[in-house]
């Protein structure tokens, strides 16, 4: 699909964009030491470690052979419908400019119990995120003891003799995630504050090597990681400073406990800029919040405490090593991509949906447990293995919805998002959609093709109880099956809006007028 043509309205609006974001690169200074939290709700202790289990969290990446890297019957899903981006000018793989607009929430009924049909950003994603495929030696497959930053040279896809799988440099993948308000705070829950949205940088790795069947010591994942695949995490900072390491074994509570002080919040609404670039210290994220005038910024280097986990099959360590983390390509195509990924990408938009699943009933709900025996689901069923990370309405900072985040797997496609209670211009009932521009490249150029992509084929495979061979397509479907065996009441889709200017913006939901 060819991407919309540039008007001259586009071009000058993303020439000021640009402007914008280059004055404040100049006033925000590049991360260079790590700080004390001041949280926005209780302060954790600074040297206690805390890490993100990716065997547990909706915020990881999704592998490709979810039994390889989580062992034998695991099944770690993530349901990320996506578009892709591709260009073959130098540069559009690791520097790129989104504008968007935020979500706003209906507003709930008194004591901010949600009134019949109402439905909260919350409960339809755990974040948005903006997608890139970066350089990580230590990261599968571990063949190569070097990767070239913003280098096509590092294309090895099996397309020739000379570039074989087996021989691609180590690769990460980055999110540049924004979490809704209104629910549970991070660590345990999606949101950073009651009605502010906020941002933070992640790059997930994988501790495996495919070529010799290894993956990193039982006592380093067992003890510090959680898991072979391990995330570096950073919340954008007003300063452009970390709050605490960004690294797996150096991470403490204070890196994943939003602070009030530091970090950036934005409200439902506000139009956002925000831009992707290498330095000299690895990859910088400027986020520009045009409508408040404030701005955040984060670079994904070694003073800022991000760093890989030294690959150590055979032996009993957990040692980080500093590191300044670069894009791995120069371009964005069906050849620049995550090898261990479930998805193709590398330039990409995603929603992660799919994980919110209702707790409902009259038995308490332990916080960060499982829904108890006796409530019910979304839809009235039973509560279910699955439902897991539950909380009750009172453990929200505003809306009050019991519900389970469901981390370690998917709700079985019968649970909120898969209801139709997306948005569809009802914001009395729905949230409002979040409206996105393709991204531009150098001085505003755009990509010339956009995919569409969902990892649907990787959740209904078999070696997870479904009937998608993902080689034939045979079995595979397009709404997706719930645990009952009857497609979904509703799948979102991608759109395209004409905003104000006539910007062409992307929408994600329902059908929304205009």
């Amino acid at each position: 699909m060819k991407a919309p043509s540039r008007s001259r309205f586009r071009s000058r609006f993303f020439s000021l964009l640009i402007s914008l974001i280059a004055t404040a690169a100049i006033a925000l200074p590049v991360a260079v030491t790590s700080s004390q939290s001041s949280t926005a709700h209780a302060a954790p202790a600074a040297s206690t470690h805390k890490t993100l289990n990716c065997a547990q969290s909706s915020s990881c990446t999704e592998v490709q052979d979810s039994e390889e890297v989580f062992g034998e019957g695991n099944y770690v899903g993530h349901d990320e419908p996506s578009t892709l981006f591709y260009s073959n000018r130098p540069g559009s793989g690791n520097q790129m400019t989104y504008g968007f607009k935020l979500p706003t929430d209906p507003m709930p009924g008194p004591g901010n119990v949600p009134r019949p049909a109402q439905s909260f950003g919350f409960q339809l994603n755990a974040t948005f995120w903006f997608g890139m495929a970066m350089c990580a030696t230590e990261s599968y497959p571990l063949q190569v003891s070097s990767c070239t930053p913003d280098s096509d040279s590092n294309i090895f896809d099996g397309q020739d003799a000379q570039h074989p799988l087996s021989k691609h440099p180590g690769t990460a993948f980055m999110e540049m995630q924004f979490y809704p308000p209104g629910w549970v705070s991070w660590p345990a829950g999606v949101s950073c504050d009651a009605k502010a949205w906020c941002a933070a940088l992640n790059i997930d790795s994988l501790a495996q090597d495919p070529i010799n069947g290894t993956q990193q010591n039982p006592t380093c994942v067992n003890n510090v990681l959680g898991s072979p695949e391990y995330v570096n995490f950073a919340f954008i900072t007003k300063s452009g400073r970390s709050q605490a390491p960004a690294n797996p074994v150096d991470s403490t509570a204070a890196t994943y406990t939003p602070s009030l002080a530091q970090d950036l919040f934005m409200n439902p609404g506000d139009t956002i800029v925000t831009s992707m670039h290498d330095t000299a210290h690895g990859l910088r994220i400027d986020i520009i919040d045009l409508t408040t005038h404030q701005s955040g910024s984060m670079t994904a280097s070694a003073s800022n405490g991000f760093g890989q986990v030294q690959y150590d099959p055979t032996g009993t360590s957990c040692n980080n090593l500093p590191y300044d983390f670069h894009p791995m390509y120069s371009t964005s195509s069906e050849h620049t991509r995550v090898i261990w990924a479930a998805h193709s990408y590398n330039i990409a938009f995603d929603d992660e949906i799919g994980h919110f699943q209702a707790c409902n009933g009259p038995n308490a709900i332990t916080p960060g447990g499982a829904c108890p025996a006796g409530n019910t689901e979304y839809d009235g069923e039973p509560t279910d293995a699955n439902d897991t990370q539950c909380f009750p309405a009172s453990s929200s900072t505003r809306i009050q919805v019991p519900g389970c985040i469901e981390g370690n797997g998917l709700t079985g496609f019968d649970s909120v998002p898969y209801q139709p209670v997306w948005p569809d211009g009802n914001t009395i009932l729905h949230p409002t959609s979040l409206q996105f521009t393709s991204p531009v490249t150098g001085f505003g150029h755009n990509y010339s093709r956009v995919a569409f992509e969902a990892n649907l084929p990787r959740v209904e495979a078999p070696d997870f109880d479904g009937n998608c061979d993902r080689t034939t397509g045979s079995g595979c479907t397009l709404i997706p099956t719930t645990d009952d065996g009857q497609p979904a009441n509703f799948y979102p889709f991608f759109s395209i809006h004409k905003g104000h200017d006539s910007v062409c913006n992307w929408l994600f939901g329902n059908d929304v007028p205009g």
